[in-house]
């Protein structure tokens, strides 16, 4: 069975944080890059049940995961 696809709106909004496109962008700009050996649960910028939903996605490979990819690449990018 293929798992859904769900768009960054949709991850923000489940993080509690602002989902439209420029707020997105605005976080991405806020908290790029994080260095390379930082897991993306790790930074210091989520709060606790943020960073449990990100690592517990990531642990349960969940149909969340390639988008929680997606937002760990953006934010391991060099601007």
């Amino acid at each position: 069975m293929e798992q859904p696809v769900h768009p960054f709106a949709e991850l923000f909004a489940q993080l509690g944080l602002p989902s439209d496109e420029a707020s997105i962008r605005q976080f991405i700009a806020d908290h790029a890059p994080l260095p390379d050996a930082m897991r993306l649960e790790e930074a210091p910028f989520w709060n606790a049940s943020q960073a449990a939903l990100l690592r517990e996605e990531r642990i349960d490979d969940a149909d969340w995961i390639e988008t929680i990819d997606q937002l760990n690449l953006a934010l391991h990018a060099s601007p």
